[in-house]
């Protein structure tokens, strides 16, 4: 692909309408563009990063204006390509997930000690387990971390900078792909809830739902947590017990 096709490409509205004047080497570029990242994504059982898109296309391809014209072609068809934090998937559309659901078991049946934890990590992130007990006001047993651990719905982030140095623990992107959310803050805030009936009427005046954060990079107060901290948590092997 010459540089003048590429910058024609990059040079192309973030609404993807493509201009009369456009040559048809750039269109031709542009479209197969598309037949590569459609590939890519349809090819994949998980949600595929934009980066590695990114990487399969040509040298200077506006990758975000490419799967935003797919997103647009897929829109009114029976599976919508869907943008999942910095990912992208293609999922059943969400008037027709009825037909695909009707028939199947659900097997994540979490207890409501387990949807009460999930709720407020995924508000509160990132959050330990000490300030997780004090948001209940019960106490939380591991058990319940490791079964929204083994649903892969959260994670364990880092390790906050206090004495102890705590596990922080936040959720994922097959927890916003499972529950059809683009991001974290499109979880739903005071009114929806009040709206589904999970919210009392009767709670304080002063009462606000967090604001989940924007994305999950670690905060100034957390360190990425290491093979070291895997090995005291006792989630790896140390190095040398392996051939024993």
């Amino acid at each position: 692909m010459s540089e003048s096709t590429q910058a024609q490409i990059v040079a192309f509205e973030d609404d993807a309408r493509v201009s009369d004047e456009t040559s048809e080497e750039a269109i031709r570029a542009l479209h197969e563009a598309e037949r590569i990242a459609e590939a890519i994504v349809f090819a994949s059982a998980e949600p595929v990063p934009e980066r590695i898109i990114a990487e399969k296309l040509p040298d200077g391809t506006n990758v975000r204006m490419v799967m935003k014209r797919l997103a647009g072609f897929y829109s009114l068809r029976g599976v919508n390509l869907l943008r999942v934090d910095a990912n992208w998937a293609f999922r059943t559309a969400a008037d027709l997930s009825f037909l695909i659901h009707r028939d199947q078991t659900d097997v994540r049946k979490l207890s409501r000690a387990a949807l009460e934890v999930l709720s407020i990590i995924a508000y509160h992130q990132a959050v330990t387990r000490a300030e997780i007990e004090e948001i209940r006001g019960v106490a939380t047993s591991r058990g319940t971390l490791d079964v929204l651990l083994e649903s892969g719905w959260i994670k364990m982030r880092g390790r906050r900078r206090t004495p102890g140095r705590p596990v922080t623990y936040g959720t994922t992107v097959e927890f916003l792909d499972h529950f059809g959310l683009e991001e974290l803050r499109d979880l739903p805030g005071m009114d929806e809830l009040k709206g589904a009936g999970l919210l009392s009427s009767r709670i304080p005046s002063n009462f606000q739902v967090p604001m989940p954060p924007a994305n999950d990079e670690l905060g100034d107060d957390e360190d990425p947590i290491t093979d070291m901290d895997l090995e005291e948590l006792g989630l790896l092997t140390p190095m040398g017990e392996e051939d024993e």
